[in-house]
């Protein structure tokens, strides 16, 4: 069984005994989370997708780490002006375990 979540503004397949990097958040290391923005629950061949979301759905996770993403590097320059500005950007995330994801009705 598989979930397609929203969090953070982005949407993530997740699927239960995986771990998922999401954006920040402000949760303490060990908590458990319910995030109730399932789009779809999937599995095998049948497909439950929502409008916008699937009643009833949730996933249930604990919080595993925090941490900063890799750097990217943030590079302005004016061709002919001498204008440049370099500044780097390190993305904070939190890892995710999956436990469960429940379903909104029985035949998801």
């Amino acid at each position: 069984m598989y979930a397609i979540l929203e969090s953070g503004g982005k949407q993530y397949r997740v699927a239960a005994g995986e771990t998922c990097r999401v954006e920040r958040l402000p949760l303490e290391v060990g908590e458990e989370v319910i995030l109730d923005r399932v789009l779809a629950v999937g599995e095998g061949e049948k497909l439950q997708v929502g409008t916008p979301t699937v009643p009833g759905a949730a996933v249930k996770a604990r919080v595993k780490s925090h941490g900063k993403g890799r750097k990217i590097i943030v590079y302005k320059y004016k061709a002919k002006k001498n204008y440049r500005r370099k500044q780097g950007h390190r993305q904070p995330y939190t890892e995710l375990y999956i436990e469960k994801i429940e379903t909104g009705s029985q035949d998801a």
